[in-house]
Protein backbone atom coordinates (compact mmCIF):
# COMPACT_ATOMS: atom_id res chain seq x y z
CA UNK A 1 0.00 0.00 0.00
CA UNK A 2 1.13 3.66 -0.90
CA UNK A 3 2.41 5.47 2.54
CA UNK A 4 0.68 9.05 3.86
CA UNK A 5 3.36 11.40 4.94
CA UNK A 6 2.91 14.26 7.36
CA UNK A 7 4.67 17.30 8.28
CA UNK A 8 4.05 19.20 11.00
CA UNK A 9 5.21 22.30 11.54
CA UNK A 10 8.70 21.91 10.09
CA UNK A 11 11.22 23.87 10.36
CA UNK A 12 14.75 24.19 9.88
CA UNK A 13 17.85 26.88 10.40
CA UNK A 14 21.16 27.31 9.67
CA UNK A 15 23.39 29.51 11.85
CA UNK A 16 24.99 32.25 10.17
CA UNK A 17 28.17 32.92 8.58
CA UNK A 18 29.35 36.20 10.84
CA UNK A 19 31.73 34.92 13.81
CA UNK A 20 31.29 35.17 17.51
CA UNK A 21 27.48 34.29 19.22
CA UNK A 22 26.58 37.21 17.12
CA UNK A 23 25.97 35.73 13.81
CA UNK A 24 21.92 35.41 12.73
CA UNK A 25 20.51 32.38 11.91
CA UNK A 26 18.89 31.77 8.66
CA UNK A 27 15.53 29.93 8.59
CA UNK A 28 15.45 28.00 5.50
CA UNK A 29 12.01 26.39 6.22
CA UNK A 30 10.01 27.90 8.14
CA UNK A 31 7.07 25.77 10.07
CA UNK A 32 5.69 23.96 7.55
CA UNK A 33 2.71 21.75 7.86
CA UNK A 34 0.87 19.96 5.33
CA UNK A 35 -0.01 16.16 4.68
CA UNK A 36 0.45 14.49 1.28
CA UNK A 37 -2.01 11.55 0.39
CA UNK A 38 -0.86 8.38 -0.12
CA UNK A 39 0.10 7.50 -4.43
CA UNK A 40 -0.67 11.47 -4.83
CA UNK A 41 2.42 12.90 -7.15
CA UNK A 42 3.15 16.08 -5.10
CA UNK A 43 5.31 19.02 -6.65
CA UNK A 44 7.06 21.52 -3.73
CA UNK A 45 7.24 24.49 -6.24
CA UNK A 46 9.27 27.68 -6.15
CA UNK A 47 12.73 29.74 -7.02
CA UNK A 48 15.48 29.03 -6.23
CA UNK A 49 16.70 29.37 -2.58
CA UNK A 50 12.98 29.28 -1.52
CA UNK A 51 13.92 26.42 0.45
CA UNK A 52 12.02 23.68 -1.50
CA UNK A 53 15.27 21.02 -1.86
CA UNK A 54 16.03 21.53 1.99
CA UNK A 55 12.10 20.37 2.98
CA UNK A 56 13.15 17.45 0.32
CA UNK A 57 16.53 16.39 2.18
CA UNK A 58 15.04 16.89 5.44
CA UNK A 59 11.98 14.46 4.50
CA UNK A 60 14.56 11.85 2.86
CA UNK A 61 16.56 11.96 6.23
CA UNK A 62 19.95 13.62 5.03
CA UNK A 63 19.11 17.19 6.50
CA UNK A 64 17.48 16.62 10.34
CA UNK A 65 15.06 19.46 11.58
CA UNK A 66 15.20 21.91 13.58
CA UNK A 67 11.80 21.53 15.38
CA UNK A 68 8.63 19.58 14.07
CA UNK A 69 7.54 16.32 13.12
CA UNK A 70 7.60 14.07 9.81
CA UNK A 71 5.16 10.69 10.00
CA UNK A 72 5.27 7.74 7.70
CA UNK A 73 1.96 6.45 7.80
CA UNK A 74 1.75 3.21 5.11
CA UNK A 75 -1.30 1.96 4.18
CA UNK A 76 -3.21 -0.20 7.17
CA UNK A 77 -0.30 -0.06 9.82
CA UNK A 78 0.34 3.31 12.17
CA UNK A 79 1.90 6.54 11.64
CA UNK A 80 6.04 6.26 12.26
CA UNK A 81 7.61 9.43 13.09
CA UNK A 82 10.67 9.34 11.12
CA UNK A 83 11.60 12.32 11.72
CA UNK A 84 15.37 11.72 12.93
CA UNK A 85 15.74 8.32 11.24
CA UNK A 86 18.63 7.67 9.35
CA UNK A 87 17.58 7.57 5.15
CA UNK A 88 18.26 3.71 5.22
CA UNK A 89 15.72 3.46 7.78
CA UNK A 90 13.10 4.73 5.91
CA UNK A 91 13.29 3.29 2.86
CA UNK A 92 13.04 6.51 0.59
CA UNK A 93 14.12 6.16 -3.24
CA UNK A 94 16.19 9.43 -4.04
CA UNK A 95 16.87 10.70 -7.79
CA UNK A 96 19.31 13.54 -7.88
CA UNK A 97 19.44 15.85 -10.17
CA UNK A 98 22.87 14.78 -10.88
CA UNK A 99 21.35 11.18 -11.96
CA UNK A 100 24.32 10.19 -9.64
CA UNK A 101 25.21 6.71 -11.33
CA UNK A 102 28.66 5.28 -11.51
CA UNK A 103 30.58 4.90 -14.34
CA UNK A 104 32.47 1.90 -14.23
CA UNK A 105 29.53 -0.01 -13.81
CA UNK A 106 26.55 -1.41 -16.24
CA UNK A 107 22.94 -0.12 -16.17
CA UNK A 108 21.71 -3.51 -14.90
CA UNK A 109 24.69 -3.38 -11.87
CA UNK A 110 24.25 0.46 -11.44
CA UNK A 111 19.90 -0.38 -10.59
CA UNK A 112 20.86 -3.37 -8.78
CA UNK A 113 23.17 -1.74 -6.16
CA UNK A 114 20.30 -0.44 -3.66
CA UNK A 115 19.45 -4.49 -3.35
CA UNK A 116 22.92 -6.11 -3.08
CA UNK A 117 23.52 -3.77 -0.33
CA UNK A 118 20.10 -5.73 1.09
CA UNK A 119 21.75 -8.75 0.37
CA UNK A 120 18.68 -9.74 -1.75
CA UNK A 121 19.26 -13.05 -3.27
CA UNK A 122 20.77 -13.17 -6.46
CA UNK A 123 17.88 -14.35 -8.77
CA UNK A 124 15.60 -12.18 -6.72
CA UNK A 125 17.21 -8.97 -7.56
CA UNK A 126 18.13 -10.12 -11.13
CA UNK A 127 14.29 -10.34 -12.03
CA UNK A 128 13.72 -6.69 -9.86
CA UNK A 129 16.09 -5.36 -11.84
CA UNK A 130 14.64 -6.11 -15.35
CA UNK A 131 11.34 -5.51 -13.92
CA UNK A 132 12.43 -2.21 -12.70
CA UNK A 133 14.31 -1.43 -15.99
CA UNK A 134 11.20 -2.29 -18.12
CA UNK A 135 9.04 0.64 -16.07
CA UNK A 136 11.05 3.16 -17.46
CA UNK A 137 11.87 1.18 -21.05
CA UNK A 138 15.18 0.66 -20.82
CA UNK A 139 15.59 -2.83 -20.34
CA UNK A 140 17.56 -3.40 -24.04
CA UNK A 141 20.47 -1.18 -22.36
CA UNK A 142 21.01 -3.27 -19.55
CA UNK A 143 24.79 -4.05 -20.14
CA UNK A 144 25.51 -0.77 -21.38
CA UNK A 145 27.41 1.73 -19.54
CA UNK A 146 26.18 5.17 -18.02
CA UNK A 147 28.56 7.15 -20.91
CA UNK A 148 26.96 4.78 -23.17
CA UNK A 149 23.91 6.63 -22.63
CA UNK A 150 22.17 10.19 -23.50
CA UNK A 151 20.98 12.20 -20.59
CA UNK A 152 17.25 11.11 -20.88
CA UNK A 153 18.55 7.73 -20.59
CA UNK A 154 20.59 8.66 -17.61
CA UNK A 155 17.90 9.88 -15.62
CA UNK A 156 15.81 6.70 -16.95
CA UNK A 157 18.16 4.35 -15.10
CA UNK A 158 18.65 6.71 -12.06
CA UNK A 159 14.50 6.36 -11.77
CA UNK A 160 14.90 2.68 -12.44
CA UNK A 161 17.33 2.78 -9.55
CA UNK A 162 15.62 4.20 -6.97
CA UNK A 163 12.11 2.36 -8.01
CA UNK A 164 13.73 -1.52 -7.62
CA UNK A 165 14.12 -0.89 -3.89
CA UNK A 166 10.11 -0.56 -3.52
CA UNK A 167 10.21 2.28 -1.74
CA UNK A 168 7.35 3.67 0.37
CA UNK A 169 7.77 7.04 -0.98
CA UNK A 170 9.68 8.34 -4.30
CA UNK A 171 11.94 11.76 -4.12
CA UNK A 172 12.49 13.53 -7.15
CA UNK A 173 15.08 16.65 -6.89
CA UNK A 174 14.69 18.62 -10.10
CA UNK A 175 15.03 15.05 -11.91
CA UNK A 176 14.85 17.13 -15.46
CA UNK A 177 16.79 20.20 -15.13
CA UNK A 178 20.11 18.68 -16.94
CA UNK A 179 18.09 18.19 -19.74
CA UNK A 180 17.34 20.10 -23.10
CA UNK A 181 13.69 21.56 -23.64
CA UNK A 182 12.63 19.18 -25.41
CA UNK A 183 13.95 15.93 -23.44
CA UNK A 184 12.16 17.28 -20.49
CA UNK A 185 9.29 17.45 -22.40
CA UNK A 186 8.93 13.75 -23.49
CA UNK A 187 10.03 12.65 -20.03
CA UNK A 188 7.28 14.52 -18.28
CA UNK A 189 4.22 12.14 -19.49
CA UNK A 190 7.35 9.26 -18.68
CA UNK A 191 7.77 10.28 -15.42
CA UNK A 192 4.36 10.69 -14.37
CA UNK A 193 3.33 7.47 -16.18
CA UNK A 194 6.54 5.34 -14.07
CA UNK A 195 4.91 7.27 -10.37
CA UNK A 196 1.66 6.30 -11.15
CA UNK A 197 2.10 2.25 -12.00
CA UNK A 198 4.82 1.75 -9.61
CA UNK A 199 4.14 0.04 -5.82
CA UNK A 200 1.72 -2.65 -5.35
CA UNK A 201 -1.21 -3.87 -7.56
CA UNK A 202 0.14 -0.56 -9.75
CA UNK A 203 -1.50 1.83 -7.41
CA UNK A 204 1.34 4.49 -7.67
CA UNK A 205 4.02 5.31 -5.66
CA UNK A 206 3.72 8.24 -3.48
CA UNK A 207 5.88 10.92 -5.07
CA UNK A 208 7.68 14.12 -3.63
CA UNK A 209 8.75 16.23 -7.05
CA UNK A 210 10.93 19.12 -6.54
CA UNK A 211 11.19 21.86 -9.19
CA UNK A 212 11.54 25.87 -10.29
CA UNK A 213 9.99 24.91 -13.73
CA UNK A 214 6.22 25.99 -13.81
CA UNK A 215 5.19 24.21 -16.78
CA UNK A 216 6.61 20.51 -15.95
CA UNK A 217 4.85 21.11 -12.38
CA UNK A 218 1.63 22.11 -14.28
CA UNK A 219 1.62 19.25 -16.49
CA UNK A 220 2.25 16.40 -14.57
CA UNK A 221 1.22 17.27 -10.63
CA UNK A 222 -1.57 16.04 -8.76
CA UNK A 223 -1.21 18.96 -6.34
CA UNK A 224 1.76 21.52 -6.09
CA UNK A 225 3.09 23.68 -3.00
CA UNK A 226 4.21 26.84 -3.76
CA UNK A 227 7.29 27.61 -1.64
CA UNK A 228 8.54 31.14 -1.09
CA UNK A 229 11.20 32.22 1.81
CA UNK A 230 11.04 28.98 3.66
CA UNK A 231 6.92 29.04 3.88
CA UNK A 232 4.15 27.57 1.60
CA UNK A 233 2.15 30.20 0.06
CA UNK A 234 -0.66 28.15 -1.64
CA UNK A 235 -1.54 24.52 -2.52
CA UNK A 236 -3.86 23.15 -4.49
CA UNK A 237 -4.23 21.45 -7.74
CA UNK A 238 -2.20 22.97 -10.85
CA UNK A 239 -5.65 24.10 -12.61
CA UNK A 240 -6.77 25.73 -9.07
CA UNK A 241 -3.83 27.82 -8.60
CA UNK A 242 -3.07 29.14 -11.86
CA UNK A 243 -6.74 30.59 -12.43
CA UNK A 244 -7.10 31.63 -8.91
CA UNK A 245 -3.95 32.56 -7.27
CA UNK A 246 -4.36 34.27 -3.71
CA UNK A 247 -1.14 36.63 -3.95
CA UNK A 248 0.36 38.27 -6.62
CA UNK A 249 3.47 36.31 -6.07
CA UNK A 250 1.35 33.38 -7.46
CA UNK A 251 0.16 35.04 -10.15
CA UNK A 252 3.26 35.84 -11.22
CA UNK A 253 5.29 32.80 -10.83
CA UNK A 254 2.99 30.30 -12.19
CA UNK A 255 2.84 32.51 -15.71
CA UNK A 256 2.57 35.39 -17.62
CA UNK A 257 -0.50 37.56 -16.29
CA UNK A 258 -1.34 41.11 -16.68
CA UNK A 259 -1.57 43.49 -13.12
CA UNK A 260 -3.14 46.63 -13.20
CA UNK A 261 -4.28 48.48 -10.12
CA UNK A 262 -7.59 49.56 -8.90
CA UNK A 263 -10.11 50.60 -6.20
CA UNK A 264 -12.93 48.97 -5.12
CA UNK A 265 -16.43 50.32 -6.59
CA UNK A 266 -18.90 48.10 -4.83
CA UNK A 267 -19.65 44.51 -3.97
CA UNK A 268 -22.53 43.27 -5.64
CA UNK A 269 -22.99 40.01 -4.00
CA UNK A 270 -20.83 37.68 -5.38
CA UNK A 271 -19.11 40.64 -8.35
CA UNK A 272 -16.81 42.86 -7.14
CA UNK A 273 -16.72 46.29 -8.78
CA UNK A 274 -13.63 47.56 -9.01
CA UNK A 275 -12.22 51.04 -10.69
CA UNK A 276 -9.10 51.18 -12.54
CA UNK A 277 -7.81 53.71 -15.20
CA UNK A 278 -9.03 51.35 -17.85
CA UNK A 279 -12.45 51.46 -16.88
CA UNK A 280 -14.58 49.39 -14.31
CA UNK A 281 -13.99 45.81 -14.20
CA UNK A 282 -16.79 43.30 -12.43
CA UNK A 283 -15.03 40.08 -10.93
CA UNK A 284 -16.04 37.17 -9.52
CA UNK A 285 -12.90 35.49 -8.35
CA UNK A 286 -11.67 37.63 -5.20
CA UNK A 287 -9.07 36.17 -3.48
CA UNK A 288 -9.15 35.22 0.31
CA UNK A 289 -8.30 38.47 2.18
CA UNK A 290 -9.21 40.85 -0.09
CA UNK A 291 -10.84 43.93 1.78
CA UNK A 292 -14.21 44.56 -0.10
CA UNK A 293 -14.83 47.99 1.29
CA UNK A 294 -15.33 50.98 -0.92
CA UNK A 295 -12.22 52.99 -1.57
CA UNK A 296 -10.06 49.67 -0.58
CA UNK A 297 -6.89 49.70 -3.21
CA UNK A 298 -6.77 45.79 -5.23
CA UNK A 299 -4.45 44.58 -7.48
CA UNK A 300 -6.00 42.95 -10.59
CA UNK A 301 -4.77 39.78 -12.27
CA UNK A 302 -5.75 39.18 -15.83
CA UNK A 303 -3.78 36.47 -18.21
CA UNK A 304 -3.16 37.14 -21.44
CA UNK A 305 -5.01 34.08 -22.91
CA UNK A 306 -8.48 35.24 -21.65
CA UNK A 307 -8.77 37.65 -23.40
CA UNK A 308 -11.40 37.28 -26.23
CA UNK A 309 -9.68 39.90 -28.32
CA UNK A 310 -12.04 41.51 -31.34
CA UNK A 311 -14.77 39.98 -28.78
CA UNK A 312 -16.48 42.96 -26.57
CA UNK A 313 -18.18 41.23 -23.57
CA UNK A 314 -21.01 42.41 -21.86
CA UNK A 315 -19.52 43.01 -18.58
CA UNK A 316 -16.38 43.25 -19.25
CA UNK A 317 -14.69 45.05 -22.12
CA UNK A 318 -11.17 47.18 -22.70
CA UNK A 319 -10.23 48.79 -25.89
CA UNK A 320 -6.71 50.41 -26.76
CA UNK A 321 -4.21 50.19 -29.78
CA UNK A 322 -2.02 47.57 -30.46
CA UNK A 323 1.66 48.33 -30.07
CA UNK A 324 3.77 44.91 -30.94
CA UNK A 325 2.43 41.95 -32.53
CA UNK A 326 4.59 38.44 -31.81
CA UNK A 327 3.88 35.96 -34.40
CA UNK A 328 4.52 32.39 -32.67
CA UNK A 329 2.95 29.93 -35.18
CA UNK A 330 0.38 28.78 -32.94
CA UNK A 331 -0.15 31.62 -31.08
CA UNK A 332 0.15 35.57 -31.60
CA UNK A 333 1.48 37.85 -28.80
CA UNK A 334 -0.10 41.02 -28.57
CA UNK A 335 1.26 43.87 -26.52
CA UNK A 336 -1.83 47.12 -26.20
CA UNK A 337 -1.65 50.42 -25.22
CA UNK A 338 -5.66 50.36 -23.11
CA UNK A 339 -7.57 53.26 -22.86
CA UNK A 340 -6.33 54.95 -20.06
CA UNK A 341 -3.36 54.24 -19.58
CA UNK A 342 -1.48 51.05 -18.70
CA UNK A 343 0.13 48.40 -21.20
CA UNK A 344 -1.62 44.71 -21.55
CA UNK A 345 -0.81 41.53 -23.12
CA UNK A 346 -3.50 39.43 -24.95
CA UNK A 347 -2.48 35.94 -26.59
CA UNK A 348 -4.64 34.70 -29.43
CA UNK A 349 -4.81 31.22 -30.22
CA UNK A 350 -4.50 29.39 -33.58
CA UNK A 351 -4.18 33.07 -35.01
CA UNK A 352 -5.36 33.96 -38.92
CA UNK A 353 -5.13 37.41 -39.55
CA UNK A 354 -2.57 39.28 -37.11
CA UNK A 355 -3.24 42.85 -36.08
CA UNK A 356 -1.12 45.06 -37.23
CA UNK A 357 1.07 48.31 -35.18
CA UNK A 358 -1.26 51.33 -34.56
CA UNK A 359 -4.29 49.46 -34.87
CA UNK A 360 -7.35 49.72 -32.56
CA UNK A 361 -8.79 46.58 -30.72
CA UNK A 362 -11.56 45.71 -28.73
CA UNK A 363 -11.16 42.96 -26.08
CA UNK A 364 -13.66 40.95 -23.73
CA UNK A 365 -12.74 38.69 -20.74
CA UNK A 366 -14.91 36.70 -18.25
CA UNK A 367 -15.64 37.76 -14.59
CA UNK A 368 -14.26 34.64 -13.42
CA UNK A 369 -10.63 35.38 -15.28
CA UNK A 370 -10.28 38.74 -13.38
CA UNK A 371 -8.77 37.46 -10.28
CA UNK A 372 -8.84 40.65 -7.57
CA UNK A 373 -5.73 40.63 -4.96
CA UNK A 374 -4.57 42.10 -2.16
CA UNK A 375 -2.11 44.47 -2.57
Amino acid sequence: MSTTITLKDLTRSFPGSAPGAGGVSTTAVDRVSLTIQAGELFFLLGPSGCGKTTLLRMIAGFIEPTSGQILFEPGGKPARDVTFDPPNKRNTGMVFQSYALWPHMTVAQNVAFGLTVRKVEAAERDRRVIEALKAVRMEQYAQRRPNQLSGGQQQRVALARALVIRPDVLLLDEPLSNLDAKLRLELRGEIRRICKQAGESGRGITTIYVTHDQKEALSIADRIAIVSQGKIVQMGPPAQLYRTPHTRFVAEFLGETNFVEGQVHQLDGEKLIVQTPMGKLVSTSIAPGVATSTGTKVLCSMRPEAFRVGQPDGTNTLVGRVRETTYLGETAHLDIEAQGGGLLRAATLNPGLISREGENITMGIAMDDVVVLPV
